[in-house]
């Protein structure tokens, strides 16, 4: 038996329910792309029509069977598991299953059923023996592109062990006006986040250009790479940012991928407690009373990515002379961190570590404005910030400026 194939889990109640309703995969399936559907009605059949129009990045249809949509309808209370049978009759070309389940109370959530799907997935490729075989997320209010799969596949050909999509998000209508300012001046900060980074610590497996996000809406990673990290943290929410960490703290290659991209819906009012919805609707609140939202400092992130780079080459035992100053700057008692150094397995969970113990670590956070004011000035003189400088006094150097729209920020 392959080195890759661990021994699944054992099988709840719900997972066996889950694959009983599902014929077997197809010998030729190389991805398997799951959507968690509670009360979808109205948005699945835009959301089908786009992943039966997918192409590869020639622009010719996928060869029948080479991937397949699995829909978990939990818990609805509307037609959506009968919507899902329709447009499998209306896209014949594309392969479709569905499920229904009604979870328990306590357990009836994205992140179980996520879960479930990512679970019985990974189980269809490794049936078919793909270790490489794709397990890919979206959600029921979102569209993805016409290349979206393709694009996946690319990245993970390329080396990538998972890969964050760009979520895009339809909005309009000028009461939503003030919404799309904040979250367009959030966007830019990411993006000027992550270029900073960048500079500071290069990841080889996620260069630049690359985007920030890595969410239930695209997200996508092998079936190895699944079972690596022992699957999806079943979490009432946030579990992509879950399981986006675990992929950290294994080393494995997580890429942000500009050439995936999904549009999905604005709506305030969605299927979990905290996610998209929840932080579009704390948005509107705040543009109401004229509040700002507020975001890391970038100058302490940029010594955060400063450090880091240097406790990898500690770990690697590259550091020489200057691992002493990093003992200091980190302030964590040296026996502690050399028995993390020595104990940890991969430099993620050793990152996970000191990030949750250092006091150099610890993030305060400043208005979106003035950070936008600090960043394109960070970058542009490639600052890795001294360690005895305070952030307050470079703050103090910045002209002061409102929002900046993406589009100036990144170019």
């Amino acid at each position: 038996m392959a080195n890759w194939l661990l021994p699944a889990p054992r099988r709840g109640r719900s997972a066996r329910l889950l694959c009983q309703q599902l014929p077997a995969p197809a010998p030729e399936l190389r991805a398997c792309i799951i959507i968690p559907a509670k009360d979808e009605v109205a948005n699945l059949p835009a959301t089908l029509a786009a992943l039966a129009s997918q192409v590869d990045l020639q622009g010719r249809a996928f060869p029948q069977g080479s991937f397949e949509v699995i829909v978990l309808a939990n818990n609805c209370t509307d037609k959506t598991a009968a919507v899902v049978r329709q447009q499998a009759t209306r896209l014949p070309h594309l392969t479709l299953h569905v499920a229904e389940l009604c979870l328990p109370a306590a357990k009836a959530h994205v992140g179980r059923a996520r879960r479930l799907l990512m679970d019985e997935a990974c189980n269809r490729l490794e049936h078919v023996r793909r270790p490489l075989g794709i397990i890919a997320s979206t959600d029921a209010d979102t569209c993805v592109a016409p290349t979206w799969l393709a694009a996946i596949q690319a990245e993970i050909l390329a080396g990538a062990d998972a890969v964050g999509g760009r979520i895009l998000t339809k909005m309009s209508g000028p009461a939503l006006q003030p919404l799309r300012r904040i979250q367009a001046a959030d966007a830019a900060y990411r993006q000027l986040c992550a270029r900073l980074e960048h500079q500071i610590d290069p990841i080889p497996a996620d260069p630049w250009p690359r985007h920030h996000q890595h969410f239930g809406a695209s997200l996508a990673l092998t079936a190895r790479a699944y079972r690596q990290v022992g699957g999806l943290p079943e979490v009432r929410f946030l579990e992509d940012e879950a399981l986006c960490q675990a992929l950290r703290r294994h080393d494995l290659r997580l890429r942000h991928s500009p050439a995936v991209q999904v549009l999905t819906s604005a709506r305030r009012q969605g299927r979990v407690e905290v996610g998209l919805s929840w932080q579009l609707r704390e948005w509107l609140h705040m543009a109401r009373q004229q509040r700002e939202p507020r975001v890391d400092n970038p100058v302490q992130l940029a010594r955060c990515w400063q450090l880091r780079r240097q406790l990898r080459a500690y770990w690697q035992g590259q550091l020489g002379a200057d691992a002493d100053a990093l003992l200091t700057r980190l302030n964590l008692p040296e026996g502690a961190l050399q028995q993390q150094v020595r104990r940890a397995a991969t430099f993620g969970a050793l990152w996970e570590w000191v990030a949750a113990h250092s006091p150099a670590l610890v993030l305060a956070p400043v208005p979106l404005s003035e950070a936008l004011r600090a960043l394109p000035r960070l970058i542009r003189e490639g600052t890795i910030v001294p360690m005895n400088r305070s952030s307050s006094a470079f703050f103090q150097q910045v002209e002061p400026v409102g929002f900046v729209p993406l589009s100036a920020q990144v170019a």
